[in-house]
Parts: structure tokens; C-alpha cells; sequence
């Protein structure tokens, strides 16, 4: 049995990691500016994360979610506390497009209604609902087609107002959008989506997966706008590789059983993953951390020629070329071993480091990123 070809593949296989830092199996060390995808939150194999994991190994891994888990508890606790969110609810599964594919139940669960409002260029999955809406024809399967979704342009109030009715559900938007290329939602435009989701009886879903815990400086992007969702859907940085997801519940939801289910979410080693996780960002700072890192880098950035525009909080920035980044991004891999990401905006190369980044560490990206960039002759 082969593997079905699904992604187009680095001709580099990592061996091991540490830190902000890839050691590929020919002894080349590459700096991870992407944390694959955002994932890697605290950095590749951080002692607490490692012990954690090992001393939970060691007792039980995983047992069906039919009994008690003190882990979960725990999780759900200090998850609330260091989010600002301790009067919400938490639901555990594995991977973003499960936690919105529940976010979206949860509010048809709770309105009856089937509607689902979401934006241009947006991304929130590629399972079933979650594929839906989001703005990619060529990963939607003729499956996934449904009139339940509609795309409104993105940060365009009126549009919004005009799309609303009593027959919306949900409305759901990514607190800073990733694969679209980091577009950071207006202020005005969040609260605006606030203030029709609560006149219409909507909700409102936060899509914080790659957006979320700590990434943009502040735990959710979305703070920034001094709003509070119905639902936030979180992943990625959750379990610094560990697959766990999870979506946080506002309090007007009542829980019944069997509305939710999985077998895998909130097993004994993914809560420890993210036990970790938000054990080592509270202890290290990692928030403010990114924040000063993220401003430090997007300064020394807007020195540069050849950049039309830098977009984005703390350790989520897009960066606009003045030309497709795919060459710029080929170079900094091949000829300066460093890891950065792209989006679907052609121009629009992607920073995602782990948030314990050092300014050394950025400094080193910045050189290289000054002997690769060509500006285009108009």
C-alpha cells in the first residue's frame, strides 16, 4: 500500500526538534518560523511538555469517556482562568474542523435554525459543515454543497446587515484569518457582528484555531475588540503537536446528553499535552512574549523594500510581497533552512513561530529575508 498523494512534500524529513529549531535526518538545522501550522505553541519538545506527557504515558493513556476524568476538570479550569472565559463550558475532541462541526450543532441545538452566515476568503475546516463555509471551491466536495451557507464579504458592515434575518443560526469568523492570508477583522466589524447576532437570537462562533492561545498577543485575537462570543472553537496551539481541540460553551447553553460525543477527545495524554501547554505559556509569559516579539519583528520588517504591507498581532503576521512569495519562500528554505508558511493570497507569505521566539532567532530570519527579497521594476 502506498500513501494517497495529498500534499506536495520538502524533499527534507526531520529527525528532531528543540525549541524553534528542525534537525532534518542529513544533520541540516532549520529555523521553524511556521510551527507546522501554527501548532507548535511552547516550542518543539519543551521539558515540562515532555515530562508531562511521559509521566502520563506511564500510568494510562487513554479509557473510553463513560468515567470520570480529574484531567478534564483541570483542563477546563485553568483553561477558563488564563482565558478570561471561567464562567463558560468546555467541550473536548481532536482537531478544528471537529470543534466547528460542534459549534455549529450546538447552535442549531439551540436556535432551531439552519442558516449559516460566513465570510470571503474564509478557512474553518474540510469536514462536512466545516468545508462549507469555508471560501474555497476546490476542496469542497459536490457533498459538501449546501444552501445553508452564505458568504458575505469580509469586514463590510452593511453586507453583514443586509445577510441578517431571523432565519441565521450562526455566524462564525476566525479571529485573525490564516489561510486567507492574515486579514485581522475590523473592531467595529466584531462588534457589529455581536450586536446583530444578539438582536436576530444568532450566534456567534470565534474561530480561534490558529488565531488562539497566545498567538496574537492577547489569549484570543478577538479580545482585542472587547467582545465575547457564544461559542470559540480552539486547536492548533492547544497541544503543541498532541491532537486536541475543544470548543468553549457560553453558559446559555444547556447541556444534555448525547447531544455532543467522541471517542478520542479529552483522552488522558491530550489533557496533559494541554495541561502543559498552558502551564508553560502562563510560567514563561508566553503571551506578552509574542506580543513584543510579533511588534519587534513587524518593525524591523517595515524597513524593507519589496513589502507592499505587514498584517498582523504578535506571532501572526502576513507579510504582502510585491511579488508571489513561492520563490522568496523556496529560497529561504533551500538556501537559508528556514521554515515560513504561505496563504491563499499568492503575495502573502506567513509568519508562525513557536511563541518563544528570541529576537537572536528573528534577527536571523530578517538577514535572510533581506538577501532573497528582489524588488519588482514596475
Amino acid at each position: 500500500m502506498n500513501l494517497f498523494d495529498v500534499y506536495p512534500l520538502f524533499n527534507i524529513t526531520p529527525k528532531s526538534a528543540s525549541g524553534c529549531w528542525i534537525t532534518a535526518s542529513d544533520g541540516q538545522k532549520y529555523l521553524d518560523l511556521y510551527g507546522g501550522h501554527a501548532v507548535i505553541s511552547i516550542g518543539h519538545t519543551h521539558p515540562h511538555y515532555m515530562n508531562r506527557l511521559q509521566d502520563q504515558l506511564a500510568k494510562i493513556a487513554f479509557y473510553s469517556n463513560s468515567v470520570e476524568s480529574p484531567l478534564q476538570v483541570e483542563l477546563a479550569e485553568k483553561l477558563g482562568r488564563i482565558s478570561g472565559y471561567p464562567d463558560y463550558n468546555l467541550f473536548l475532541c481532536n482537531s478544528g474542523a471537529e470543534g466547528n462541526e460542534n459549534a455549529f450543532k450546538l447552535a442549531s441545538f439551540r436556535n432551531g435554525r439552519t442558516k449559516i452566515i460566513a465570510f470571503s476568503n474564509s478557512f474553518h475546516g474540510r469536514t462536512s459543515l466545516a468545508v462549507a463555509a469555508t471560501d474555497d471551491p476546490k476542496i469542497n466536495a459536490p457533498v459538501n454543497n449546501t444552501p445553508f451557507v452564505e458568504f458575505v464579504p469580509f469586514n463590510d458592515i452593511s453586507a453583514l446587515e443586509r445577510a441578517m434575518s431571523e432565519e441565521v443560526c450562526a455566524v462564525i469568523i476566525e479571529g485573525i484569518q490564516g489561510v486567507g492570508g492574515v486579514q485581522i477583522p475590523d473592531t467595529a466589524f466584531l462588534k457589529t457582528i455581536r450586536r446583530v447576532c444578539t438582536a436576530y437570537g444568532a450566534i456567534m462562533i470565534l474561530d480561534e484555531i490558529q488565531s488562539g492561545y497566545g498567538r496574537s498577543g492577547k489569549f484570543f485575537a478577538h479580545q482585542y475588540a472587547d467582545i465575547k462570543p457564544d461559542l470559540i472553537t480552539v486547536a492548533k496551539g492547544m497541544g503543541n503537536g498532541f491532537p486536541i481541540a475543544g470548543v468553549l460553551i457560553a453558559p446559555q447553553f444547556q447541556a444534555k446528553h448525547s447531544m455532543l460525543g467522541t471517542t478520542f477527545g479529552g483522552n488522558y495524554l491530550a489533557c496533559a499535552a494541554a495541561l502543559a501547554v498552558l502551564e508553560v505559556i502562563e510560567s514563561e509569559n508566553l503571551i506578552s512574549k509574542s506580543e513584543e516579539t510579533g511588534k519587534y519583528l513587524m518593525t524591523r520588517l517595515s524597513d524593507l523594500s519589496g513589502i507592499s504591507e505587514i498584517r498582523g498581532h504578535g506571532l501572526m503576521i502576513g507579510i504582502q510581497l510585491d511579488q508571489p512569495c513561492a520563490g522568496i519562500r523556496s529560497e529561504l528554505l533551500v538556501k537559508h533552512r528556514i521554515f515560513t508558511g504561505s496563504s491563499s493570497q499568492k503575495n502573502t507569505l506567513r509568519i508562525l513561530p513557536p511563541l518563544n521566539l528570541t529576537t537572536e532567532e528573528a534577527d536571523l530570519f530578517i538577514q535572510a529575508f533581506k538577501t532573497v527579497l528582489t524588488p519588482v521594476n514596475v
